[in-house]
């Protein structure tokens, strides 16, 4: 039984790099998905449009008051939380045109929201360290507190960056 179960198992894992996962996919025209019948939620995800669109797509962080609160909490490690620290983390990037509703270089997956609560799932690229040159996509997440029309608090998946090589 032992040797079946050894034999099982050794087939498994080498098939398992022959399959491949669907790639990721972001919707053709994104700001459809940051919309609800229910108002209160429509108002919540258009925070969020804004946010993705205006600020991190385009970096118009000019605009940033009119959407995230100055107690703004973050749970990403590597920005502080509070308006000005958020402003100094990303401020210095060169704004550009903010794109019409299916020009997003961000590829939008879901938008969910429930609550005061808003999610937004997006493509991720990155590099196959199985195969040097290659890339697979997976999915990141954002997702904020709206209170009073505006962010409070944010969450995604970021870890500790490393130190800047040299350092």
């Amino acid at each position: 039984m032992k040797k079946i179960l050894l034999g099982v198992f050794t087939i498994v894992l080498a098939v398992a790099p022959l399959t491949a996962q669907a790639p990721v996919t972001g919707a053709a025209d994104p700001e459809s998905l940051f919309t609800s019948p229910d108002p209160k939620l429509n108002a919540n995800k258009q925070v969020a449009l804004h946010i993705m669109r205006d600020l991190l797509e385009a970096n118009h962080w000019e605009l940033a008051d009119k959407y995230l609160t100055n107690e703004y909490i973050q749970h990403n490690p590597n920005v502080a939380s509070g308006l000005a620290p958020v402003l100094k983390f990303f401020g210095s990037r060169k704004p550009t045109p903010i794109p019409d509703r299916k020009s997003w270089k961000t590829k939008v997956v879901s938008v969910t929201a429930e609550g005061d609560l808003v999610v937004v799932g997006i493509v991720r690229e990155y590099p196959d360290p199985r195969a040097p040159g290659k890339t697979y996509t997976s999915t990141w997440f954002d997702m904020w507190r709206i209170k009073n029309g505006k962010a409070d608090e944010h969450w995604d998946g970021a870890t500790i960056a490393a130190p800047p090589v040299g350092r």
